[in-house]
């Protein structure tokens, strides 16, 4: 997470276009898309995940972000950032408490929980002393318990960044035991966030005492630092520690990352504003997650029973059909609807029946392609294709589909596949499917009166097609 003094400075002298950040991981050397093998994980959970019980976790810090600008139906808990320790477990004042009260209060009537998160990058560094000592981790636990109950939070969460492997690990985890059983006494949650992989101090402890932890994926390296390929990674790396389903929160970055500089971030935005697109993961020098990536990872986390979604931060997202935090709720609403094409049927043939209950041909590479057939031949099937990093590939007669980027009709004429043959697999509600081109746009079949597009910005009937009907 990032401190409010690292957002200071940097408004100061970037003119509120950069925030420090503190979450500081090992480089990754290897981006290259991959599936996540969680069976192990698998048999670690005792819940299955669903729709109702995936939670949406959105950190809202203290110096930015407006409590009315929220989308609070798209979320299930608000961890506001942050509160700090002292030396003796005490607690410093929170920075603009007014804004925290509000939140409770406005969370609340959007039946939102809100949690208090401590410490954060820097802001942490109390607890060194503070763990060490039987008696000052009791007196932490107490204040903590006595300003949840003051100000009606639902909980807390710790972000320490970070303590040492060995006794201070073992240290910590006595404290948040403590903390844990105290919150869970007066009916609250308790949560820590961790980094995505390499975490030697948190023992395994932590996950009979806690609720659950948020996996801070992203801040990798000073460019691409949050790729489907990370979050693939940090989530084997915690299945093999033996993380519950349940218990395991993704995170994901509501902001980018500037190759130029160390360690200076831009929220997504901005990033926008200054002529970055939402269907892109790079503008200039600078890396981020845009729409189609926050969807890649939010089905990959849903597909493999991962307990939810949690985004760092709330103030970083766009509006409208731009927003990171919709693009995460329209998968929750699209597996809310079940139905049989949730999972992108990899390896398998299919056809696709479109609004006017006619299938869709490949028109074997010869035109473009049509919604006009009333039965299904060779011509009007195709095999899904893993294309990688959560998107898929459709092949028929040896021929890929492309998009054509949204320039002319779609084609079934590709030899093989590159970035506008890929397409996101999008369930509907009622169990049909939605495909979404690397442009942003969806594949519409024009109800069969002309050559299918893919220029839609958004999708409804002639953009919803049945599989194998």
């Amino acid at each position: 997470m990032k401190t409010k003094l690292n957002a200071y400075l940097l408004t100061s002298v970037l003119a509120a276009l950069f925030a420090l950040s503190s979450c500081r991981k090992e480089n990754k050397l290897d981006y290259a898309p991959a599936s996540a093998d969680l069976s192990s994980k698998n048999k670690q959970s005792s819940l299955a995940v669903t729709a109702a019980t995936f939670k949406v976790v959105g950190y809202l810090p203290s110096w930015e972000g407006d409590v009315n600008a929220i989308q609070y139906s798209k979320l299930t808990h608000i961890n506001y950032a942050f509160l700090t320790p002292t030396t003796s477990g005490g607690l410093n004042p929170l920075d603009n408490l007014s804004k925290f009260t509000s939140l409770v209060t406005t969370a609340h009537n959007n039946n939102v929980k809100v949690m208090i998160s401590v410490g954060g990058g820097g802001g942490g560094d109390a607890f060194h002393t503070i763990v060490a000592s039987a008696s000052l981790r009791t007196a932490f636990v107490n204040n903590m318990v006595g300003f949840v109950n003051q100000y009606n939070a639902d909980g807390v969460d710790v972000d320490w960044e970070f303590p040492s492997a060995g006794t201070e690990a073992s240290n910590f985890l006595l404290m948040m035991q403590q903390l844990a059983t105290a919150m869970h006494n007066g009916g609250k949650l308790c949560t820590i966030a961790v980094i995505s992989t390499g975490a030697t101090y948190i023992t395994s402890g932590m996950f009979t005492a806690l609720d659950w932890l948020n996996i801070m994926d992203y801040d990798d390296n000073n460019f691409q630092h949050s790729t489907y390929q990370s979050a693939v990674d940090c989530l084997n790396y915690w299945s093999g520690r033996g993380l519950p389903l349940e218990k395991t929160i993704l995170g994901v970055p509501f902001y980018g990352r500037d190759n130029r500089y160390d360690y200076l971030t831009v929220n997504y935005n901005v990033i926008l504003s200054q002529g970055g697109s939402p269907n892109s993961d790079t503008f200039q020098t600078i890396g981020y997650n845009g729409i189609p990536t926050i969807t890649s990872k939010t089905n990959l986390a849903f597909n493999n029973g991962i307990g939810g979604m949690m985004l760092w931060e709330l103030a970083g997202d766009a509006t409208g059909a731009n927003s990171l935090l919709s693009a995460i709720n329209q998968v929750v609403v699209a597996h809310a609807g079940g139905g049989g094409t949730t999972n992108p049927p990899i390896g398998q043939t299919i056809t696709l029946k479109g609004f006017n209950s006619k299938y869709v041909s490949g028109e074997n590479g010869t035109q473009a392609m049509t919604c006009t057939r009333v039965t299904a031949s060779a011509w009007e099937t195709f095999t899904v294709v893993d294309a990688g990093g959560g998107k898929i590939a459709l092949r028929s007669m040896g021929k890929y589909v492309s998009s054509e980027n949204g320039t002319q009709a779609i084609t079934c004429n590709r030899t093989s596949f590159s970035d506008w043959e890929k397409f996101d697999w999008v369930p509907t509600t009622d169990g049909k499917v939605t495909l979404r081109g690397n442009n942003g746009k969806f594949i519409s079949s024009e109800n069969g009166t002309q050559p299918m597009t893919c220029t839609r910005t958004t999708a409804s009937g002639w953009e919803a097609f049945g599989i194998n009907q």
